[in-house]
C-alpha cells in the first residue's frame, strides 16, 4: 500500500525550498527566491507555510539599513523531507 506524501513537501516550490535548506542548513530570503525563481510574494505564503509546519524558522533583521530574512531547516525539517524521499523512493520501487 503507497503511503500518503507530506501534503507540506508536495508542493513544488515548497519542496524546492525545503530541498535548498538541507543541502545549505540556512539561506537567506533573496537567495531562495533567485535559486526558485519565484516571486517575492508567492514564495513569502509558501514559506509562512513551510514555518508553519515547524520544518523552517524564520530570523528577521536588518543588513546595511535593509531588511533581511533568514530561513533555516529545523531537524523536524529534515526529517519531512528524508520521509518524503523515502516514500517517493517506494512509489518508484512498487510495479
Amino acid at each position: 500500500m503507497f503511503k500518503d506524501l507530506d501534503p507540506i513537501l508536495h508542493s513544488q516550490l515548497r519542496l524546492a525550498v525545503v530541498s535548498l535548506l538541507v543541502s545549505v542548513k540556512e539561506a537567506e530570503f533573496t537567495y531562495l527566491r533567485e535559486q526558485t525563481n519565484s516571486t517575492a510574494g508567492n514564495l513569502s505564503v509558501q514559506i509562512q507555510k513551510i514555518k508553519d509546519a515547524g520544518y523552517i524558522e524564520i530570523e528577521k533583521k536588518f543588513k546595511d539599513n535593509y531588511p533581511q530574512t533568514i530561513c533555516k531547516i529545523t531537524p523536524a525539517g529534515i526529517k519531512a523531507f528524508e520521509e518524503y524521499v523515502k516514500i517517493l523512493k517506494q512509489y518508484i520501487s512498487k510495479k
